[in-house]
Order: structure tokens, then C-alpha cells, then sequence
């Protein structure tokens, strides 16, 4: 942290620790170009510029940061203070360091426009729904930062405002607001990247504004307590480093930080008194190797008596995160409780700085793949910085190495997805190459079709300009009627990278065409009713009467020209079109009486245990038809449900209640009685083809009651629903059908 105290080569030496000469001189160079600019400004929070332009750089120096990393410190906030001077920062630094400027105002950028225009919610399903919204911001950093450089003088930038609203002891909404901001976003960055130094800082400074007569009660007990505790701790230090330097042990021996957010959050989880934390006094060893770690260990359980279900073996059974160490809590002599750590100087490393970090078990995640992919790729992002920190001390020639690590941390972004802003500052994920037509339709379906335009950051842009991470996006519509409707180029490669939102676009045009061909079909069924005087007739019975179910359906088919106004006009002549016909076969025949189908009330013939009294009802799920394998179940309230032996419903209720199964077979029904089937073709698509399986159902007296027909990829789906006698009857069509042209498959489903 930077004082107003502190003098000016104390300032130069935190900028340019673990720097070289040159690059030292490249962070002075910065420095003295911004202080003239920067002195008697302030920043947005108060700060004075040139002292919180200092802060932000010894924060970063502190993470042993690179040269370009601290310079981009002390210079982003010229585009606030001096536009002009922020435009020579290319020319007199380079591209690198003024990419990485406007990549940090971007953020703020981002910041702003998030947490100054969401509204607050309430309520759990709203709770639910802002926790989803933080996350989703989370990512949004981490993805829209080209240079994840940007993130930590982010970061650096936080810790260094907190810091000074800390040492003025300044407690209002703006503070509050300010460390809420923090504990819900930067605090959980910092924790997911793995940057200890500053996440523990973040949440601590935070939590002093949040929570302030907590936070001054749990100073307060460490304070009265602080000169007997270190003076214990101390001693306790010293015995074990006397004990381990006998034993010939090579070891580091120090002591635990303590975090009052820690503390605070062990006191409210665990219901415990402050007097009952173990590791208020605590102290970490630091060995070679495993082997010595168990050697530690007895001799630490030599020394005092261990507290055996606080003994926790990390070593052996690391948490799922990865961590490892040695937990032991121990009694003193005079019988207060000590906790020790034993680690390697490996384990230790990986704990403090690398993938063994505490969110995955702190905070909720998400178990799906797409989780589990993002939080592998955070999971390098934490090795890149242990490895930097790993190599900060290189020696000074060893710039190859440095440069090596700020590639691969310039290349490490989340670019799978992107994630753009509402005209509200709500968070929109999108796949990565999305255009403004994939955001309208993720909005809604409605926002999509009506699109017109889009403004990305307030300016006009095509409909099929690919999105960035951080856009403020918004939609012009048109107003509805004639005008509503997506364009057919939408459909062309460009214009929409998600498959949803092609799939409703298609959906669009599908029923646009389809009522382009209902329209056309009924015109030509109307012409041919004028041609033969029949304007009158019933259209539902004139359906029925050709096998459809409604007059939709023949208006359809008529206009897919898949069947033959010929067979209308036979219809409305009746049996005088029969008699004029050359092959009797070809003759429309009168459909059956209703009252002989078991749809429309027909006795179905079935017998209960040898008795024709009970009420059946022949199931819809697999239309059960004479002679088929049938059986029984009896339902709660509509007497017995009559389902064939092979049904797979049937199965499922009989494994569930088998008690309810009841013996069954069919009986005597009328000569006339029909009972209905479901009927599936597969068939190559082609003109003429639903007229002519529909004339195989005429020539076998087989009455339609549903027709349902679609079609893709060259390949017709076709449906039916038909009226039989016995499914001899049906295997006799379904034989005919098969021979028809083009058909691939006939069953019965």
C-alpha cells in the first residue's frame, strides 16, 4: 500500500521490485509522465489520482507482476483524466500497454453500466435469479478480457480504493454499496484465479464496511488477546523448532494470518464461541518431502496431546480440489488448543497459489459438462499464475521465461461463449460468433421475428455483425402486422450462430408455406365444388368421407397436390360416379356407419372372465383389435382398460399393481364393428403419394378416421388413423401398401 508518507525512493523501489534495470526504468518513465497529469485530479472514488495510480502498481509489484502489467497500472485512468494524453499512450509505450488501457476501461466500463443500472430483486425465485446474474458476470470478465492482464490490475485497482476508504474510516452507502459490489464479484474473482494475497485483503476490507460492529468486535477480541496469544504461539514456535533441529529435521516454522471474514464465517457456520477457534492460534511447518511431514507429525503428537477427531490426512486422501496437508489440533500444557499445519514446500505452493483453492467446496457450482469444461479452463489460469510466481525471482537474464508466461496469460480467455448487456444491464450468454438475430430470439421468439435493426454500444451495425464480449445490444422492432415476419436471408451462413435460432426462423417460413398451400388447396376444392353445383355440400362430411379428419387436412393434400381433385367429385356424385367408373375397385365407397365403430359407442366385443356385463374401454395407447393377444386392467372409476399382451404401458402398470390384471378375450361383436389402429408409413417423398395409399384404403374398404403427414429430407412420414374389422384386414392393406411406389416401411404401431 501506498502512503502519502512514504518518500519517493520508497515508492520506486515497491514499483520496480524483482524488475530489471531497463524495465525499471520503463515504470519510472510512467511514473513521472503521469504526475503532472494526474496531480490535483481525482479519480471517480474520491482518491487522489497520482496516489491511487501508485497503489494500483505496488499491488501489482506485490503479485510480482511484469513491467507492462504495472506500467498499464499507472496509466488507465488517462482516458478519464486527460483524453489527450490518453492518445499518446500507444505512440510513447507501445500497442501491448495501450491495449491493455483500454481493455481495463472497458471493464470499468462494464462495472458501471452493470451495477448502476440492475434492479434489485426480491424473493427467492428473484435471489435465485440475481445469484445466476453474479455468476454470469464472473464469466463475462474472465471472457472478455482479451489480455487476462486486464483482470488483475482490475483487481489491484479494487483492493487499492478499499484500502483507502479503510484509512479515512469512511462508513456510508457509497462504502457499503462499494464492498457489496466486492464480496459478490471481485472478492469470488479473485478466489477462482487462485490470488490469495488479495481475495483474503478484498473480503476482509469488505467486510468491514458490510458488517462494521462485527468486524470491530472480532478486531477487538484479537487485539485483547493478541500479546498472550503470539507470546504462546511463539513459544509453541520455538519448542517445536528446538524439538525438529534435534531430531535433525529440516523445517520452516511460522505462523498462520489471521482473516476476521474467516473467523467471522467459522463463528456464524459452527455456533461457536470465539474462546473455541482452533486456528486463531495456529502455525504452519514447511518440510522437504512427505516422509517428513509424518515425521513432524510425531513428534508434534510427542510433544502435545493430540485432539484425535481433529486430526485430518490430507496427504493420503486429498480433497477433491487437489489440496494437501497434514491437520492436527493439539492441547498445551495449559490445556489451550493449538492447530498445525505440516505440508511440503510443494504442497504449500499449490495450496497458497494454485488449483487446490477453496471455491469449489465454498461456493455453489454447477455439475453439468458445460460447468465442468469452464472450470477446467479456470483451472489453467490458476497454474499460469502459480507459475509465474514460481519464476518471479528468475534471475535477471532469464527474459525468455518471462515472456513465455505473459504469452500463454495473454491467450488464456474463455472464448467458447460470449456474453453481452440488455439495454437494462442484464447479462446475455450467447455462443461465441453470434450475431444480433441470436440475441433478439433469445430474448424472445416474438423480438426475433419482429427484428428490424440492432444498435451494438449505441450505433447502427448489420443485422449479421458477430457480437463481443461486453456490448450493450439493442433490438429496433417493427410494429407487427404486414411488416412482422424474419427475412429468408436469415437463414443464409452469417447471419445466426446458434441452431435454435435457425430452427425458428424455419418454423416461420414452414407455417407461412403452409398456409400459402392450405389457401391454395382450398381454392381449387371451392373451384371444383362451383364446376359441379355442389357449393352447399358439408365440408366436414365431404373430409370424412375421403378419409380425412377435417377439411383443413384435404385442403392440405389437395395442395401438395398428394391428392387428386378427381376423387372429390366422385365423392360428392356418389354411387352415379361408382357406376360410371371402369374397375369397381376404383369406386368411392360410403363410409361405414358410425354407430358399428367402437370410437362412436359399438359394443367392442370384449369378454371379462367369461362375462360380457362389465364396462371395457379398448385402450388408445396400443388399439387392441380382433384377434390380437389382449388383457385387462382395471382402472380407478372406468371399469376395465383393454390393452393387447405385447403393450408397453400395460407392462409398466402390471410391474406396478399386479393385483389389478384381470383375464380377458375377445367375445361376439357385430358383424359391422370396426375398431381403430394406428398406421405408419416411411416413404420416399414424391407427388401423388398420400392419393395413392388413400385409394389402397378405398379398394380395401378400410375407413380413415386421421390422417397426419410430414416430410423432410426427401422422406415422407405418414400417419394414419383407420377404422377395421380385423387386423387380417390390415395385413392384407399393409401387404398392397408395401408394393406401392416409393414406400420403405408399412406397420401397425
Amino acid at each position: 500500500m501506498v502512503s502519502i508518507a512514504a518518500s519517493g525512493s520508497e515508492i520506486s523501489e515497491q514499483l520496480t521490485a524483482g524488475l530489471n534495470a531497463e524495465d525499471s526504468a520503463r515504470v519510472l518513465e510512467a511514473l513521472a509522465f503521469i504526475k503532472p497529469i494526474y496531480e490535483t485530479k481525482t479519480v471517480v472514488t474520491g482518491q487522489d489520482a497520482f496516489l491511487f495510480a501508485q497503489g494500483v502498481a505496488t499491488t501489482l509489484a506485490h503479485l510480482k507482476t511484469d513491467v507492462d502489467t504495472r506500467i498499464a497500472g499507472l496509466l488507465f485512468e488517462l482516458p478519464a483524466i486527460d483524453a489527450t494524453a490518453a492518445d499518446s499512450i500507444e505512440a510513447r509505450f507501445g500497442k501491448e500497454i495501450a491495449d491493455l488501457v483500454a481493455g481495463i476501461r472497458q471493464l470499468i466500463r462494464l462495472h458501471e453500466v452493470t451495477f448502476g443500472q440492475q434492479e434489485v430483486s426480491r424473493g427467492k425465485n428473484a435471489a435465485q435469479q440475481a445469484s445466476a446474474q453474479l455468476e454470469t458476470l464472473r464469466k463475462m470478465l474472465l471472457a472478455m478480457a482479451s489480455d487476462m492482464r486486464v483482470v488483475l490490475v482490475r483487481l489491484g485497482s479494487r483492493v487499492t480504493t478499499l484500502r483507502y476508504y479503510a484509512d479515512l474510516k469512511l462508513e456510508n452507502d457509497t462504502t457499503k454499496q462499494y464492498a457489496r459490489q466486492t464480496m459478490d464479484l471481485y472478492a469470488p474473482l479473485a478466489n477462482r484465479l487462485g490470488i490469495w494475497q488479495l481475495k483474503w485483503e478484498l473480503e476482509d476490507l469488505s467486510f468491514r464496511f458490510l458488517e462494521p460492529i462485527a468486524y470491530k468486535r472480532i478486531a477487538k477480541m484479537l487485539e485483547e488477546k493478541r500479546m498472550e496469544r503470539e507470546s504462546f504461539v511463539h513459544g509453541a514456535i520455538e519448542r517445536l523448532r528446538s524439538e525438529l533441529a534435534a531430531a535433525g529435521v529440516k523445517a520452516e516454522v511460522f505462523g498462520r494470518p489471521k482473516h476476521i471474514f474467516s473467523i467471522w464465517n467459522k463463528l456464524r457456520g459452527k455456533d461457536i464461541d470465539f474462546s473455541e477457534l482452533y486456528d486463531v492460534r495456529a502455525f504452519r511447518v514447511i518440510v522437504e518431502d512427505v516422509k517428513t511431514c509424518y515425521t513432524v507429525l510425531g513428534i508434534v503428537h510427542n510433544i502435545w496431546a493430540p485432539i484425535p477427531k481433529e486430526f485430518d490426512d490430507y496427504i493420503s486422501r486429498p480433497k477433491p480440489n487437489g489440496y494437501q496437508s497434514l491437520h492436527t489440533v493439539v492441547l498445551a500444557e495449559d490445556g489451550r488448543a493449538l492447530e498445525v499445519q505440516i505440508r511440503t514446500a510443494d504442497m504449500h505452493h499449490f495450496a497458497e497459489y494454485g488449483v487446490a483453492a477453496h471455491w469449489r467446496y465454498k461456493e455453489a457450482g454447477g455439475s453439468n459438462f458445460a460447468a465442468k469444461k469452464y472450470d477446467e479452463k479456470i483451472a489453467w489460469l490458476r497454474q499460469l499464475l502459480a507459475w509465474k510466481t514460481e519464476v518471479a525471482d528468475v534471475v535477471v537474464g532469464a527474459e525468455d521465461t518471462r515472456r513465455e508466461w505473459v504469452e500463454k496469460l495473454k491467450s488464456a480467455t474463455l472464448d467458447d461463449r460470449i456474453y453481452v448487456l440488455t439495454p437494462q444491464a442484464r447479462v446475455i450468454e450467447l455462443p461465441s460468433g453470434a450475431t444480433p438475430i441470436d440475441f433478439a430470439y433469445h430474448l424472445h421468439s416474438d423480438v426475433g421475428h419482429r427484428c428490424r435493426g440492432a444498435r451494438v454500444d449505441g450505433a447502427m451495425v448489420p443485422l449479421n455483425t458477430p457480437l463481443k464480449n461486453g456490448q450493450t445490444v439493442d433490438i429496433i422492432t417493427a410494429r407487427g402486422g404486414s411488416e412482422a415476419g424474419p427475412s429468408r436471408d436469415w437463414l443464409s451462413p452469417g447471419y445466426a450462430a446458434s441452431a435454435r435460432t435457425r430452427s425458428k426462423v424455419r418454423a416461420w417460413f414452414n407455417a407461412i408455406d403452409q398456409q400459402e398451400t392450405l389457401a391454395n388447396g382450398r381454392g381449387l376444392v371451392e373451384k371444383s365444388l362451383q364446376r359441379e353445383g355442389k357449393t352447399a355440400v358439408n365440408l366436414e362430411e365431404l373430409a370424412h368421407k375421403l378419409g380425412f379428419s377435417k377439411p383443413d387436412d384435404l385442403f392440405l393434400a389437395v395442395g401438395k397436390e398428394e391428392f387428386s381433385l378427381r376423387h372429390v367429385e366422385q365423392a360428392l356424385h356418389g354411387d352415379e360416379a361408382g357406376k360410371q367408373a371402369i374397375n369397381p375397385d376404383d369406386a368411392v365407397l360410403p363410409r361405414k356407419s358410425r354407430a358399428s365403430s367402437v370410437v362412436h359407442g359399438a359394443r367392442s366385443g370384449v369378454l371379462v372372465v367369461g362375462t360380457d356385463g362389465l364396462l371395457t374401454q379398448l385402450a388408445k395407447c396400443c388399439k387392441p383389435a380382433p384377434p390380437d393377444d389382449i388383457v385387462g386392467f382395471i382402472t380407478r372409476g372406468k371399469g376395465v382398460s383393454i390393452h393387447r399382451a405385447t403393450c408397453k404401458n400395460f407392462a409398466e402398470m402390471e410391474a406396478k399393481a399386479p393385483e389389478r390384471v384381470i383375464q380377458t378375450a375377445w367375445g361376439k361383436a357385430g358383424n359391422e364393428t370396426v375398431y381403430p389402429v394406428d398406421i405408419f408409413i416411411l416413404a420416399g417423398d414424391r407427388q401423388g403419394l398420400l392419393r395413392d395409399v388413400s385409394e389402397i384404403f378405398l379398394r380395401e374398404k378400410i375407413n380413415v378416421i386421421g390422417v397426419s403427414t410430414q416430410s423432410a429430407k426427401g422422406q415422407a412420414r405418414m400417419a394414419f388413423t383407420a377404422e377395421i374389422g380385423s387386423t387380417a384386414q390390415l395385413q392384407k392393406a399393409l401387404g398392397v401398401i408395401r408394393e406401392v411406389e416409393g414406400v420403405i416401411d408399412a406397420r401397425r404401431q
